[in-house]
């Protein structure tokens, strides 16, 4: 499935106080950045048969859009984020009239956090996850690991295994080969700003290897099972939607801190003036591969 361009849900507000309104980030993700990886869930859950009996904990589930997909095929999730902001939008999706129920004897969880927190082990100890996704691109083996964001993605994913039935799934994600991600190079600009920022928990876009996501499955003590790759272009009304959709990744925000939103946001633009067409929308191609691995 190709993702439709995004529309501008609401005038924004001026570049400088829209770098510092975190809210209006959160929303930017939700309505515009989000579903740019729909086809990779799409992907997944087909290839997993994910439906009626599936019991699915996402891993970094955002503002929940993957969620209510598996919920709308009859799946009952739970889903965990570090974010709460995003969270809460992930309730009011998972929640509102209308909203896919999934399996209706076991609600909609959701929760700050990772695996490890006991409420997750709790709905584990009701009946075992069959599905755990992990669609965040996660940061894959490397020389440098900022903080131990390779480490700590590992522990993660082997705690989520833990709480899987035998013979379950983990599924990992990560960018394509860069040379066919249109999209790399924008980020590059990210990484390039941000590099004097080294402290712990800085956030710093790099390609996938071949092995990476393989490698990382080992670390977690992960049996690969299968992998694929999926298209997923990311289609924009315009420059500025393409901008706050790309700002809401959070793969920008070391750039901002070590040099100036504005200086940031000039250079993003750049980078993205031969993604724009003649009707000012900005198409960038890209491929996303997952990883699934048997527990």
């Amino acid at each position: 499935m190709t993702p439709t361009l995004v529309r501008r849900h609401r005038p924004h507000p001026s570049s400088s106080s829209h770098t510092t309104d975190a809210h209006a980030r959160t929303r930017d993700w939700a309505e515009i950045q989000e579903r740019m990886l729909v086809p990779l869930y799409e992907a997944v859950y087909d290839r997993l048969d994910v439906g009626a009996g599936t019991r699915l904990l996402g891993l970094g589930c955002g503002s929940g859009l993957a969620l209510l997909m598996a919920a709308a095929r009859g799946a009952a999730v739970c889903g965990v984020d570090t974010d709460e902001r995003r969270l809460d939008l992930a309730r009011e999706r998972l929640t509102a009239p209308g909203a896919p129920r999934g399996d209706a004897a076991r609600p909609a969880r959701l929760g700050p956090g990772g695996p490890e927190n006991a409420w997750v082990r709790e709905a584990a100890a009701d009946a075992a996850f069959t599905v755990v996704t992990a669609f965040e691109p996660l940061s894959a083996p490397a020389a440098e690991d900022p903080g131990g964001a390779v480490s700590a993605a590992a522990a993660a994913l082997a705690d989520a295994a833990a709480l899987t039935e035998r013979g379950g799934a983990v599924v990992l994600a990560g960018w394509g080969p860069p040379e066919r991600c249109a999209t790399s190079g924008v980020l590059r600009v990210g990484a390039r700003l941000a590099d004097p920022m080294r402290s712990p928990g800085y956030r710093r876009w790099r390609p996938c290897g071949r092995d990476d996501l393989e490698e990382l499955a080992a670390r977690a003590g992960l049996r690969p099972d299968g992998s694929g790759r999926v298209a997923c272009p990311f289609g924009y009304a315009d420059m500025d939607s393409a901008v706050r959709g790309l700002l809401s990744t959070g793969l920008f925000d070391a750039a901002e801190r070590a040099t100036d939103p504005t200086q940031v946001r000039k250079e993003i633009i750049e980078a993205l003036h031969p993604h724009q067409r003649a009707d000012g929308t900005v198409w960038m191609p890209n491929v996303f591969r997952y990883l699934i691995c048997r527990v």
